[in-house]
């Protein structure tokens, strides 16, 4: 019996997955239907996280699915998908982390929603300038230096006087986050680990 796709992700059989994205590509297969197989693969790394699997596994999985993106994206079209929400997300202006916000990312694309990934060392104004022009559901923070909370205050000061802050969810997560810091920057959620975020954001946009 030939093993499932998203049942392969799960299991990190990568050498499978790429092969069989390929086969099926070159057969006509629609992206989009290749697509869900794997963010199904990637709902059932979910589950499994917090019992069998650890972090990790998490960074396993997502490297696996962004490779498989890789093979997808030239034959996804930017009309194709039915996201549940868009997530902007970045590491603030002076950190330069980011290992925990790409498996944040990946999750989240696996898990269906459109993510616009900034970067690290992402300026205030370029913050603002993103969420003006790319209109997201949540805003993601990302750092694990204090000093980085001062602009994601900025930004946030920044939305609030643009009168752009209530119709935006925003998280902050990393290893040195707290509620303290999810207060005084005014955020609606704050993490340090990428499945309860991602679980938090499909919350905010009602698929949690």
């Amino acid at each position: 019996m030939t093993k499932e796709l998203f049942l392969a992700l799960a299991d990190f059989d990568e050498d499978f997955v790429l092969e069989t994205l390929k086969t099926r590509l070159e057969g006509g297969e629609s992206p989009l239907s290749l697509l869900k197989e794997l963010q199904k693969g990637m709902t059932l790394v979910g589950e499994r996280y917090g019992k069998e699997y650890y972090l990790s596994d998490l960074m396993l999985s997502a490297d696996l699915f962004n490779r498989s993106m890789g093979i997808l994206m030239p034959f996804l079209s930017a009309e194709e998908g039915d996201f549940i929400g868009r997530i902007l997300i970045g590491t603030p202006k002076g950190d330069i982390h980011d290992l925990g916000k790409n498996i944040f990312a990946s999750l989240a694309r696996g898990n269906g929603f459109e993510v616009l990934d900034l970067g690290v060392n992402v300026p205030v104004e370029t913050f603002v300038e993103k969420i003006i022009e790319f209109k997201p559901d949540i805003l993601g923070f990302s750092s694990l230096i204090t000093p980085a909370f001062t602009p994601m205050k900025e930004v946030m000061d920044i939305l609030s006087a643009r009168n752009l802050r209530a119709s935006l969810k925003v998280i902050v997560g990393g290893g040195v986050v707290t509620a303290t810091v999810k207060e005084f920057i005014g955020a609606d959620g704050f993490t340090t680990d990428a499945m309860d975020g991602l679980n938090q954001c499909k919350t905010f946009v009602g698929a949690g």
